[in-house]
């Protein structure tokens, strides 16, 4: 399986606390799953994810790489 989510850097955690929908929290705990199958890792959570998932879709989200260089 090929997810655009590549493996998680071990670093240092940061809580973050945010509400989201029980549909989307099932997904990412989905997600999570998927992606521990994928890149041989333990499923560390849903909550670990947020930050890379962000992360990679403002770097390939065009109208924001536009914007940031106005």
């Amino acid at each position: 399986m090929t997810l655009k989510l590549g493996p998680l850097a071990d670093d240092k955690p940061v809580k973050v606390t945010i509400d989201v929908p029980a549909e989307v929290y099932r997904d990412l705990t989905a997600y999570a799953e998927a992606h521990a199958v994928a890149t041989n890792q333990t499923s560390q959570g849903p909550a670990k994810l947020i930050v890379p998932m962000i992360a990679q879709f403002m770097a390939t989200d065009r109208g924001f790489a536009k914007a940031r260089r106005s």
